[in-house]
């Protein structure tokens, strides 16, 4: 193996103040050679500071006199240009945004202008902080050292680690935001004790379950205690040791393009844009979301018009259960009444071939049907019996506005095409589960319309004999016998299918494991499964991907991004095959970013919560990129070469994504024909920058040849 206040409402700058300079002022004077050729649809122009041109920092201009808010961001090359191009015509607010500065004054403008901007510096160097990514502050948690371990039931630090990451706590908030970081007056005054102050903040609202759930895992007096040590600290003046580097290189080539849709009081998982295996499938079309537990209405963009709409969502039986109706205790921002309505629990999108968007979806209570369990003549039950689920799938086509209710009896979460002749839908379950992974025959149900009989499922099965196919098998509480193989609980969180037919998965537990199923003929008698660890330090898969080539990719709770290449196994089944057999097919990347306080072991305090593969190359950046999630970098981050090119998304502060997805619209066009999308995933957007007007967005990254190309 190799290493590779109760209500944000903005931050009160200090500093000098700063004017919108033109052409022939004192700036353009001081930087003769430093003019821009702006387009009739452009913005550009250069920034200055103190001590000249302003290199790597973000020029960001926004609207709201398009149908939706929209703001489109770039990056000032080596000689402090910038060029905003192809700008809707509008009026904008333009301010510049740095590392080592304090947001410039917004000042209007519109496309066609040349602005030239003046750099305004931070006073202090708290003040250059407020504008670090979460990571920064994030990392100043301290985590109980490995010696201090076992602590209640928590076994090392490693498992703590998981939990408060991407296996809990990050998962869901951008911890070390703003509003993470400080504790609402609200709730200070009336628990002037820290800890009993965090006891009190993660009861609001409608995912305290969840959130108790969480910090049960972590041991709760300990964890409560280093979390309000860590507020406490920040109160008092301690800001981040570690500092940010202002993008460099190709990092400075980046566009990033930004609309609202959905609702305040909402939040976004996903969105989705095309068909991952045709990218060129819906070119310069909507995009689609989903807001999980947040509402019923699904969030629509037409980036062509700037406009935003939605849809409601419908169940199959009115007595689904309602997210209002989960434990609630008041929120010092929204009250006593809970925000989130949802029966749907709309978790992941997919687009179909036909331009169908398919989602993971409550339709119905959690109770399966007879088809479903023992006794039923449907093949997957008779090999498997399942007696709940608690979320099945659904389909809307956007020409007829209709949705189709598919009532699955396997837990559906993630959801990926394969590339066959049936169009197969796989899924996964989930973090939980009974243990089995389900798929839809597309082909059949359109054909025929019976959802009984296009669904299927197989529980996991490990070729333990090594004789190359699946036997009778003993249970996973059962000794190993060397005549049969043997079932291995696990459920899969995320889902992607190989060109070569294969299925992977990852289990998202310490340490965790990557999961393999070929599915073979016929996926209920012959799916055999393959389980791989990744080795210290590495652990704690979320959400992966798989190449072109078979390698397997996956973000890592460690703060690694893992890449497995099955081909240089040298074991495969057997009675040895039982997941640490393959060290040797790992290599780790640490992410980027400071490590968290109390951690020896390489890595970082990045919890990234999902990897995406680009196999068409729709960001720029070659083929078969792997694309991870930077939650706590407030970006995307693309490995090239073996090196993290950091893509952040620097307004409205902690962006937050959980999904990558890439659409080539003009294949033609260059760098302007395509794009990676996503969204702002963040559970909370009141806590970001903006407050309790911000809206979800939806993010669209290009890369150009140059930082000042059009």
């Amino acid at each position: 193996m190799r290493i590779k206040a109760a209500l944000y409402l903005g931050i009160a700058f200090a500093g000098a103040a700063c004017i919108a300079l033109t052409p022939g002022t004192a700036a353009a004077q001081q930087n003769p050679q430093g003019s821009v050729n702006v387009g009739p649809t452009d913005l550009g122009g250069v920034v200055t500071g103190r001590n000249g041109p302003e290199a790597g920092v973000w020029v960001i201009a926004e609207t709201t006199d398009l149908p939706t808010k929209f703001a489109k961001i770039v990056v000032t090359d080596d000689r402090g240009r910038y060029l905003i191009p192809e700008v809707p015509k509008a009026n904008y607010n333009v301010w510049v945004r740095g590392y080592g500065l304090v947001d410039s004054p917004k000042v209007q403008s519109a496309p066609g202008k040349t602005l030239n901007l003046t750099a305004v510096p931070a006073p202090t160097a708290a003040a250059a902080a407020e504008y670090y990514p979460p990571i920064y502050w994030f990392a100043m948690l301290k985590v109980p050292e490995k010696n201090s371990f076992p602590i209640g039931r928590v076994a090392n630090q490693g498992a703590w680690l998981h939990t408060l990451k991407t296996g809990g706590c990050v998962a869901c908030h951008g911890l070390g935001t703003p509003w993470t970081r400080t504790v609402p007056k609200a709730i200070s005054v009336e628990f002037p004790n820290s800890a009993d102050a965090w006891t009190r903040r993660i009861q609001s609202g409608s995912a305290q379950a969840q959130m108790a759930r969480d910090i049960g895992a972590l041991e709760p007096a300990r964890a409560i205690t280093l979390f309000a040590d860590w507020t406490d600290r920040i109160a008092k003046g301690e800001i981040p040791s570690a500092k940010p580097n202002r993008p460099q290189g190709v990092e400075r080539n980046a566009v990033i393009s930004e609309w609202e849709w959905g609702r305040t009081t909402a939040y976004l998982h996903d969105a989705v844009s095309t068909d991952r295996r045709n990218p060129r499938l819906n070119a310069n079309g909507k995009i689609y979301g989903s807001p999980e537990d947040s509402s019923d209405f699904v969030p629509i963009l037409d980036p062509k018009s700037n406009s935003s709409s939605e849809v409601k969502h419908p169940v199959r039986d009115p007595k689904t259960p309602n997210i209002k109706n989960n434990l609630f205790a008041p929120s010092v921002v929204w009250g006593d009444k809970p925000i989130w309505d949802s029966q749907t629990i709309m978790h992941n999108p997919m687009m179909d071939e036909k331009g169908h968007i398919w989602f993971t979806a409550r339709i119905r209570p959690a109770a399966n049907p007879d088809f479903c369990k023992k006794g039923s003549s449907h093949p997957s039950a008779k090999a498997f019996p399942l007696e709940t689920s608690g979320r099945q799938l659904s389909m809307y086509d956007p020409q007829s506005g209709k949705f189709t209710l598919v009532n699955t009896c396997f837990a559906t979460h993630h959801l990926n095409f394969a590339q066959d002749t049936n169009n197969t839908l796989w899924l996964s379950s989930g973090i939980g589960g009974p243990g089995a992974v389900g798929w839809l025959n597309k082909k059949m149900f359109e054909e025929t319309g019976d959802e009984q009989k296009s669904q299927g499922w197989t529980p996991f099965i490990l070729d333990t004999n090594g004789n190359g196919k699946r036997d009778a098998y003993v249970e996973p509480n059962q000794p190993t016998d060397p005549t049969k193989d043997k079932r291995v609980q696990v459920a899969i969180y995320a889902v992607a299918t190989s060109p070569d037919g294969a299925v992977w998965g990852t289990e998202m537990a310490y340490p965790g494991r990557i999961v393999r199923l070929m599915p073979g003929p016929n996926p209920t008698e012959t799916a055999l499964t393959e389980v791989y660890q990744p080795p210290a330090p590495g652990f704690g898969p979320r959400g992966g991907d798989v190449d072109a080539n078979g390698v397997y990719w996956v973000s890592l709770s460690s703060g690694h991004l893992g890449s497995f290449d099955r081909r240089k196994c040298k074991v495969l089944n057997g009675p040895n095959a039982t997941g640490t057999h393959c060290p040797e097919g790992w290599t780790l990347y640490p992410f980027p970013g400071p490590q968290m306080q109390g951690v020896k072991e390489t890595g970082s305090a990045e919890a990234s919560y999902y990897t995406w593969v680009d196999r068409f190359d729709t960001l720029g950046l070659g083929r078969n990129v792997p694309i991870a999630t930077g939650n706590l970098n407030s970006g995307i981050l693309a490995l090239v070469d073996g090196k993290f090119v950091e893509i952040v998304v620097p307004y409205p502060m902690g962006f937050f994504p959980k999904n990558v997805d890439g659409r080539i619209d003009d294949p033609t066009a260059g760098w302007k024909g395509k794009a990676v999308w996503s969204t702002y995933g963040q559970r909370t957007m009141f806590h970001l920058e903006g407050g309790t007007e911000n809206r979800p967005r939806v993010v669209k990254v290009q890369y150009r040849p140059d930082p000042l190309a059009r």
